[in-house]
């Protein structure tokens, strides 16, 4: 095994939302059957042999809980089978609000499913109407009370803010209300208008308004007083957990780590190379079918790639990134390369640099595209750095 995650996409939905770029397709009973049978293609030609040792699961989507029984049903079959799940440290599925019911969940806790992370986005009716979802507020109390009943207890409650017209005390509601569940783990996304959704067709017409910056801040600083004062702390620029409860597979994606990626355009990272699939699904599935390498491209990453993400992902961390795990992986400490970038940003209130950790201050979170931006390397960088 090349790595020790693994990432599963499920690109179907019942419905699109209208801000979602991620690849999906409307539900179809027999397009969903073939997919799964093209999914199984391409693991096994991956991956050899059965029962193989991994230490993170994700299936995500699209809706992965939108497939029927059957369908469900030969996904766990097929990932049980290829690896060892008795020993897999965390086996998430990403849900939506409503699409539980008592046989569903039963079946993927017998699979060995652990972890529900549970697309919420808001607590307000009219909104996730405007957003193009299915589910109502009153979903996300049967579907969390459904799931603890059937003993799911690690539930994440994925919000989204700064939604078009909401107001700061909307989301103040928002929140109180998702902290009323006491769930060990919460994300909260600022909205990103990303092309090819319906979001942003409105917004090149001018008919999507979205709240101003200041309030966009002052959402931010009220998830994070919420979250710190019931007991959940901090551990990514959007993501909070009870300790023992940080998502271990997307840090694996932070600490830089590898993973494979199967499915219509999943992205995989292994040693040198970051892959990406297919994403039109007739396409995806002819290629998963004929010889098991759905890839449409497969990009060479050099040193110089590596260090640069391994800053950016690591400084979206609370912890930042460590001096000795980076000297560990690169041979110099990160002040070699980035010494005067590092005292430029310290200086400007945006970054701290102490002890073994260089991580960003809350100033610098606020700013985190424009810090990151500065840790981008010219070719010739690493030539003086031993």
């Amino acid at each position: 095994m090349k790595a020790k995650s693994v990432y599963i996409h499920i690109p179907f939905c019942q419905q699109i939302c209208h801000y979602c770029d991620f690849t999906k397709f409307f539900y179809d009973e027999q397009s969903a059957t073939d997919y799964i049978e093209a999914l199984s293609n391409e693991i096994e030609t991956t991956i050899e042999g059965k029962k193989n040792q991994v230490q993170t699961i994700f299936i995500g989507g699209g809706t992965p809980t939108v497939l029927n029984m059957g369908q469900l049903q030969s996904l766990m079959q097929l990932i049980t089978r290829k690896f060892d799940i008795d020993n897999c440290q965390e086996f998430s599925i990403e849900a939506n609000p409503g699409d539980f019911d008592e046989e569903k969940i039963k079946l993927l806790n017998s699979f060995g499913v652990n972890r529900v992370s549970l697309g919420v986005q808001v607590f307000d009716d009219e909104m996730l109407e405007q957003l193009g979802r299915l589910h109502r507020v009153k979903d996300v109390y049967r579907t969390v009370e459904l799931l603890q009943r059937n003993g799911f207890y690690n539930i994440s409650l994925d919000l989204i803010y700064a939604l078009p017209n909401q107001t700061v005390e909307q989301f103040r509601q928002t929140l109180d209300e998702a902290i009323a569940f006491g769930l060990p783990h919460y994300s909260a996304y600022a909205l990103q208008i990303e092309p090819k959704t319906v979001f942003y067709q409105r917004y090149k017409k001018g008919k999507l308004h979205r709240p101003p910056q200041e309030d966009e801040v002052q959402m931010y600083e009220m998830l994070k007083d919420t979250m710190h004062k019931y007991g959940l702390n901090q551990y990514e620029i959007s993501n909070f957990a009870r300790p023992g409860f940080e998502s271990r597979h997307n840090l694996t994606y932070w600490n830089n780590e590898h993973y494979y990626g199967f499915g219509a355009g999943a992205h995989g990272y292994l040693p040198g190379v970051r892959t990406g699939n297919i994403r039109p699904l007739p396409a995806y599935m002819k290629q998963a079918m004929e010889n098991g390498k759905p890839i449409l491209n497969a990009e060479e990453i050099g040193k110089r790639e590596m260090i640069e993400e391994e800053m950016f992902l690591g400084l979206r961390k609370m912890s930042g990134v460590n001096r000795d795990l980076f000297r560990e992986k690169f041979g110099f400490p990160y002040e070699a390369l980035y010494g005067d970038v590092i005292s430029m940003l310290v200086q400007k209130g945006l970054l701290i640099n102490e002890g073994k950790n260089l991580r960003l201050t809350d100033q610098g979170v606020l700013f985190g595209n424009e810090v990151f931006e500065k840790f981008l390397l010219e070719e010739t960088d690493l030539d003086h750095v031993r």
